[in-house]
């Protein structure tokens, strides 16, 4: 008996595709948000230990005061970089769940695809014991053992 194939096989494998680039897309875009992250906290970090010295010139006290307002924008700068690339990160995973949830769909269908294809085979081989017992049955004139009635 020939098998009948599930004709939305291609889809299916081209759906697992699309979700194991999400899930790579989304592995880089997390550890791209990590770093993001980690770079900013370093920033605030080297900012707050920053500390000026009790007396300084005019002109040093000048320039270390723009030093530190370009450090604290330089921290806010990581910061929003670690905020939007939290969010990209974020965006990207629910690509990732959605291609998920597509491959889940087909596969549900490819599963009820094979389970009907079984229940068909079943089916199949029920009738052929059926037509085996009952071509038996006509053959020898007895029906499990029970006289055959006549008119």
């Amino acid at each position: 008996m020939k098998r009948a194939a599930f004709r939305l096989q291609p889809v299916l494998e081209l759906r697992r595709t699309e979700e194991r680039a999400a899930a790579a897309a989304a592995a880089a875009a997390a550890g791209a948000a990590a770093d993001a992250a980690r770079r900013a906290t370093e920033y605030e970090t080297t900012l707050s230990q920053a500390v000026l010295p009790p007396s300084l010139p005019a002109g040093s006290f000048v320039a270390a005061m723009v030093l530190l307002r370009t450090a604290a924008t330089d921290a806010a700068d990581a910061r929003a970089l670690a905020i939007a690339s939290a969010e990209q990160a974020d965006a990207v995973r629910e690509q990732w769940t959605a291609a998920a949830q597509r491959t889940k769909a087909l596969e549900r269908l490819a599963e009820r695809h094979r389970l009907a294809l079984q229940q068909a085979a079943d089916k199949a081989e029920e009738r052929a014991i059926d037509d085996l017992v009952t071509g038996r049955a006509a053959r020898t004139g007895t029906d499990d053992g029970e006289a055959t009635w006549t008119a």
